[in-house]
């Protein structure tokens, strides 16, 4: 049980700190100066062929 206790002590203490720190990343790309024009090209991709 000693591999199951330090595994989970560290997801408990590194696995949040990584999963916040995914988290931000993946806001700022979104909200990124520049992202809008993307997003809306890739919101149009189905209508495209009617």
């Amino acid at each position: 049980m000693e591999t199951y206790t330090a595994m989970r002590h560290l997801a408990d203490s590194w696995g949040l700190l990584a999963m916040v720190l995914f988290f931000i990343g993946a806001v700022t790309f979104a909200f990124r100066p520049g992202s809008r024009a993307l997003s809306d090209d890739a919101a149009r991709i189905p209508f495209r062929d009617e």
